[in-house]
Order: structure tokens, then sequence, then C-alpha cells
């Protein structure tokens, strides 16, 4: 088989891939148990293709997931978040990642993947490692009470953060609502 022939197939992989991901993000935003065959009908593929490239529903929404991850940590390396204060930062943070949830709604709207809970910290590596560099800083300068573990405000965030959207994802709240709620919240909590 040529070079040629190779990357040519690595594209038409590549762009199928991107295919399935949008058209099942679109989808499960909209219908959060859509099967399989609907997401590679909305792809305009089969749904061997499909199947050819994500072996199960968890296998695909982990992928979503992976991708809505990737953004995050895009958007934070561009955020600055090491200047100002603390506070500002966090509540900066906060809506970043809660913007992600208004760019990827299939995160609010679908149920996760099943995934052990390495993937999962895996996953939120990058943003708790950023918000505890926030977290320190907020406590040397004297923004947020010293005597909490930096580890418990990450783990509390991460927490709100969660309740927040299954609130939204309960229909109690909407996303805008939660967002502006979960930086009150933080807000109160953390600061001196």
């Amino acid at each position: 088989m040529s070079d040629l022939t190779v990357r040519r197939r690595r594209a038409d992989a590549e762009r199928s891939v991107a295919a399935i991901l949008d058209a099942a993000a679109k989808l499960l935003s909209e219908r959060p148990h859509a099967s399989m065959e609907e997401v590679a009908r909305a792809a305009g593929l089969t749904r061997q293709t499909v199947y050819a490239h994500f072996p199960s529903r968890d296998a695909l929404i982990g992928a979503l997931t992976d991708r809505a991850t990737d953004r995050v940590a895009a958007a934070l390396e561009g955020a600055d978040l090491d200047t100002g204060p603390a506070g500002e930062a966090l509540l900066r943070l906060v809506q970043l990642s809660w913007d992600t949830f208004d760019a990827e709604p299939f995160l609010l709207a679908t149920p996760g993947p099943h995934t052990d809970p390495e993937t999962d910290r895996r996953r939120h590596r990058t943003v708790f490692d950023v918000l505890g560099e926030v977290v320190e800083r907020g406590q040397r300068t004297g923004e947020f009470d010293p005597e909490l573990p930096p580890g418990w405000i990450v783990a509390a965030t991460a927490a709100l953060g969660h309740a927040a959207g299954d609130d939204v994802r309960a229909g109690r709240l909407t996303s805008a609502q939660a967002g502006t709620y979960l930086q009150a919240t933080l807000r109160r909590l953390f600061t001196r």
C-alpha cells in the first residue's frame, strides 16, 4: 500500500470521526438516549463505520467528553488566570468551565460515560491543577481562607459544579441560573 493511500485512508478516518462526534454532540443534546444507529444516520455514515471508531455508546460519549475537556484546557491556557485577584481568577475559571456546558450541551443532557475513577481524574486533572494553583495563590494573598486545605476547596468547587450540572439536567435550573448561582456560592464560601 502506498504512502498516499495510507494518508488518504487516515484522512477519511479523521473526517469520519469528526462527523460522528459533531453529529453525536448535536443529537445527544436534543435526545440524550439516542442510539448509535441514530448517531450514524445523523453523521451520514453507516452504523458499521460508527462502531469501527467507537465500539460502544460509552466509548462515543467518552470521546465527546475528552474533546470537551481538551477545549476547556485550551481555553484555560489563554485565560490569564495568573494575574489579578485570585477571587476573580476563580470566578473566570468557573465561568470558562461552565461555558463549556453551553458550547457542549450534551454534557448536561446526556448521562456521562461509565468510566473508572482514574479516567474521571484524568479528564478533570487540568482543571483541578489550575484551580489548585488559583486557590493556593488566593490563600497566600489572603483572599481565600487559609485554614481550609487547598484540596478541600478544589473538591468542594468540583462537587458544587457537579451539583449545578445535576440541577440543570433535572430541569430545576437553566444553565445560566446554575452558572450564576455557582459563582455566587463560591464567592461566599471561600473568600474572607
